[in-house]
């Protein structure tokens, strides 16, 4: 007898680097068949192992695919801010020790930052400190 592990409401799906890209994908365009992925996909991956990651992203509820139409139609179930927070969250806790503060100073040594970037993350820490009280 075969067993399958069901995932729960409860349960966090963190999706793979390329789940992630096909998610990011459909994010940006909305609801779309394989091939508007395939074609806007930056890496030369097969248009063949892209219809399968997306039929195995299906089955684990990252997808939903609509039938109605001649092609199937995919779409992201989980909001593109869900999934950030979620996959934050998970690496606040795994590289760096449950540390808020660690992740915002790795963030901001790892690559250059604007002053106009740093500026609106100043807007957003006042507006966040304002409603934590």
């Amino acid at each position: 007898m075969i067993r399958r592990r069901v995932q729960t409401r409860s349960a966090v799906l963190l999706p793979t680097e390329a789940e992630l890209e096909i998610l990011n994908i459909l994010w940006a365009l909305g609801p779309s068949t394989v091939r508007d992925v395939h074609t806007a996909s930056s890496k030369e991956t097969g248009y063949t192992t892209i219809l399968k990651q997306m039929q195995v992203m299906a089955e684990k509820g990252l997808l939903s695919r609509s039938e109605r139409y001649r092609s199937h139609v995919y779409e992201a179930r989980i909001a593109k801010q869900q999934t950030q927070r979620q996959l934050a969250r998970n690496l606040v806790q795994r590289a760096f020790d449950g540390s808020a503060k660690d992740l915002v100073l790795g963030a901001l040594s790892a690559q250059k930052v604007s002053s106009a970037e740093l500026a609106e993350i100043r807007r957003m820490l006042d507006e966040y400190e304002r409603g934590a009280r």
